[in-house]
């Protein structure tokens, strides 16, 4: 699972998810990308999830970027207990999605075969994206 080493602060407020992407919007490292259409957290089990569907279909062909990572701690309180007593034990890490960032790359490999890589991998994500090509 995804999770960073070290965070200056344990625990985080929830904050808004509104706004476009204004870094990390174009395909830079590979020729296609998915690119989301929704503002999302993106879970770090289903970042992972999405990588094992993309490196089985690539079988050792291209190369995989993965430009997202869970660095948000979400909170939360065990079932049945009662109100108060300060905030809960840090649940999952999720990465903050705005609309228009670009959430995967691959390169290598033709169109074609991208382009239902990442219609595959789509289908796990709780929003929805698009395939971009790169601007040249």
């Amino acid at each position: 699972m995804l999770l960073p080493k070290r965070v200056k602060y344990r625990k985080t407020q929830r904050g808004k998810r509104r706004g476009v992407a204004t870094r990390g919007a174009a395909v830079s490292f590979g020729e296609f990308g998915l690119k989301s259409l929704e503002a999302a957290w993106l879970k770090n089990n289903l970042i992972e999830t999405i990588r094992i569907i993309l490196t089985r279909r690539l079988r050792r062909g291209g190369k995989l970027w993965i430009r997202v990572f869970p660095d948000k701690p979400i909170t939360k309180h065990p079932a049945e207990s009662r109100m108060g007593k300060g905030k809960g034990e840090v649940d999952k890490w999720v990465a903050v999605i705005k609309r228009g960032a670009v959430l995967f790359e691959l390169g290598g490999i033709p169109e074609d075969y991208a382009r239902e890589s990442f219609r595959l991998a789509a289908y796990k994500l709780p929003f929805k994206t698009m395939f971009v090509n790169r601007r040249r």
